[in-house]
């Protein structure tokens, strides 16, 4: 592990991930010695790019160890997308697996693991749009407290791994979201249900997909604000500070 170089009011890390290339992940760190309540921040189809590096550090100012992996190392490094330019995304996009997603999810908790000021009993995520997909297979393959998905699309692809899900679930989404079907979303909830996995499921009628984001022309800030007062309210009833 090393520390490359400073960024904004966090640290750009490289960690090992198994069978891959290196990937970076980027931290932010609250005030004080810990132990911590710690934080999977998994990016958009952007790449970790500066709304994400915010919201990384929104939770570390909430007094979470916050730790953005990213997603696309197997196909560069510091890859970052403009929000109207989608398409220049796709090969990083369809180069991700189940698998390699996975293999990032356990490096990213491991080395929160390792970290003496993380409590490794509170360890949650989170995740917009690719990343709320992502946080999904996160929960389903390690043991988070709980975890967080924002308009996770592809859903219906993963959801075999719903009876294997560790910590309670949250999933936010926006009813004028054409992105993402009422079927789609209405199979997550069968799924959950099915499965007897404790879960919260959370629709904006007014809101669209990517409403969280305040740098996209989606963005709705009533609903941004809800969604992550009941996200802290979530993680708070689950990992308690």
């Amino acid at each position: 592990m090393r520390t490359d170089e400073r960024a904004e009011s966090g640290d750009w890390v490289t960690i090992e991930v198994s069978g891959s290339p290196e990937m970076r992940v980027f931290v932010a760190r609250p005030s004080g010695a810990g132990p911590h309540r710690a934080i999977i921040v998994m990016q958009e189809a952007f790449g970790v790019n500066s709304h994400i590096r915010d919201v990384t550090t929104r939770f570390a100012r909430e007094g979470f160890v916050a730790v953005a992996p990213e997603l696309f190392h197997r196909t560069g490094t510091g890859v970052e997308g403009r929000y109207d330019a989608f398409r220049a995304m796709q090969p990083h996009f369809s180069a991700l697996t189940t698998d390699g997603i996975i293999a990032d999810a356990k490096a990213t908790h491991g080395w929160l693991v390792a970290q003496p000021d993380v409590d490794a009993s509170r360890i949650c995520a989170t995740g917009y749009c690719l990343g709320g997909r992502a946080s999904f297979l996160a929960n389903s393959a390690l043991p988070l407290a709980a975890a967080a998905s924002y308009y996770a699309g592809g859903m219906p692809s993963v959801l075999d791994r719903v009876g294997s899900v560790h910590g309670p679930h949250t999933f936010f989404w926006g009813g004028r979201d054409t992105h993402i079907t009422a079927d789609q979303k209405q199979a997550v909830v069968d799924a959950f249900h099915a499965a007897k996995k404790p879960f919260t499921n959370v629709e904006f009628s007014q809101a669209d997909h990517g409403f969280f984001c305040d740098q996209r022309s989606a963005y709705e800030p009533n609903a941004a604000r809800e969604a992550w007062a009941l996200t802290l309210a979530f993680f708070a009833d689950y990992a308690r500070p």
